[in-house]
């Protein structure tokens, strides 16, 4: 069964046993199970906006980092160079059933 859900702004496409990454969960420790409420889709039922009674539950199985971006500020001739590095946190999550 597939469905779409909303995590905080963002759309997943998830299916049974899909692992996929999320925005950073603080609370949530590994082994811990997570429950996604707001459902847009379904199989082929649509919401208005989300399909009522439906939930996507899922365990978490890590937090990781991604590799890391450099940000640089430049100005020609004038002498200035600035650069920042940045790693993005992820929370990665097993989906392990979809109730409608």
């Amino acid at each position: 069964m597939q469905a779409i859900i909303d995590d905080r702004g963002r759309q997943y496409i998830v299916h049974d046993g899909d692992k996929l990454l999320v925005d950073f969960m603080d609370g949530a420790e590994p082994g811990s199970e997570v429950v996604f409420d707001r459902v847009l889709s379904v199989g082929d039922a649509f919401g208005k906006p989300t399909v009522d009674g439906a939930a996507v539950k899922a365990t978490v199985v890590d937090h990781v980092r991604a590799k890391k971006i450099y940000v640089e500020k430049f100005k020609r001739r004038k002498d200035y160079r600035r650069r920042n590095g940045h790693r993005q946190t992820y929370t990665q999550v097993q989906i392990t059933g979809i109730t409608t």
